[in-house]
């Protein structure tokens, strides 16, 4: 019985030595529990952090939520979010670096009632467009200055209605055009009883003004620490191979999501969706998901720095980005 117990001990010890080194890493998302982050809760659910030897605690966001504070506050080793805000608030103090690239494409659109009588861009000009802010204005903004339309001012050339995170103003015709991601608000336009053929969408990415969304980004003094480095290495390892198996087992990924969703907000119809869209935007990453491709930095970097009158950032940012991670995560 003594030995019995003396093992039981040992066993105990063991397990606890076990846990103990499990790597805690806490993640920021950028929104609310949904399919835009599927890849994140699929790499919990299905072990491949814990395969990493990692403890990852995933915390939602929300309208009062903005990510780099999160970081800033030391809240968060990882925080998700778009690299037009992540510039800004680098630009701004927050020494926010992108260790990798989750999202390939951009999924912004304008989506416009076609009896307002939009046609094209062209027609903006006295109109009424509802634009999110908090971080998410930066791409509309340089894009509306590429097109010599003022924002702000004693006259401006449309009207800037500061859209909340729903699709009303469009239903009740208080803005002729929204902001939607193609994954999410655009459905929710559809799910309210406007028909496709009733809409114009303008897509960001067909106007040449898309700019790099979902990221992975930390401040440079974690990567100054070797420990925390590695930790971020096998972070985004393990992330990669939960975006992988998301994208290619969308039905399971989508009740994954669901079964993290505290709120019960969520609907598996419009998760399903989601999920079928966010896998275009992370897809055919001929380098490996998560991989940044310096081209991409700077074509969003130049759009950024293209406004004339009200730049979202005022020079060219130095050290924002690195490879050091994504490297390190695929040498294994």
């Amino acid at each position: 019985m003594r030995l019995i117990g003396l093992l039981a001990g040992v066993a105990a010890v063991a397990l606890t030595a076990a846990a103990q080194a499990q790597d805690k890493l806490t993640l920021q998302l950028k929104w609310v529990t949904q399919a835009q982050f599927a890849g994140y809760y699929v790499a919990k659910d299905k072990g491949f952090y814990k395969d990493e030897k990692l403890d990852v605690t995933i915390k939602p966001g929300g309208p009062d939520i903005a990510p780099p504070q999160v970081a800033a506050g030391g809240g968060a080793d990882v925080i998700i979010d778009w690299m037009p805000a992540a510039l800004a608030s680098r630009e701004k103090g927050v020494p926010l670096v992108n260790i990798a690239q989750i999202y390939k494409r951009s999924g912004m659109m304008l989506t416009c009632r076609k009896d307002s009588g939009i046609k094209t861009p062209a027609d903006f000009k006295g109109r009424t467009l509802g634009v999110w802010f908090a971080g998410n204005e930066y791409p509309f903004l340089s894009w509306m200055d590429k097109l010599g339309l003022k924002t702000s001012g004693a006259n401006p050339d449309i009207k800037v209605l500061k859209q909340g995170f729903n699709v009303d103003p469009l239903l009740q015709k208080q803005a002729d055009c929204i902001s939607t991601m193609t994954y999410n608000e655009y459905w929710q336009v559809i799910d309210a009883g406007i028909k496709p053929d009733q809409l114009l969408v303008f897509k960001y990415e067909d106007q040449g003004v898309a700019t790099l969304e979902d990221g992975f980004y930390t401040t440079e003094a974690k990567l100054k620490d070797p420990a925390m480095a590695d930790r971020l290495a096998r972070f985004v390892r393990a992330t990669a191979k939960g975006w992988d198996y998301a994208v290619k087992n969308q039905a399971e990924a989508v009740k994954i999501v669901l079964n993290n969703d505290a709120t019960g907000a969520q609907k598996a119809n419009h998760q399903t969706r989601m999920m079928g869209e966010v896998a275009k935007l992370v897809a055919d990453q001929p380098k490996g998901i998560g991989y940044l491709e310096p081209a991409d930095y700077e074509r969003t970097v130049g759009i950024l720095l293209g406004g004339k009158s009200d730049p979202v950032i005022t020079k060219k940012p130095a050290g924002a980005w690195t490879h050091q991670i994504i490297d390190a995560a695929m040498k294994k």
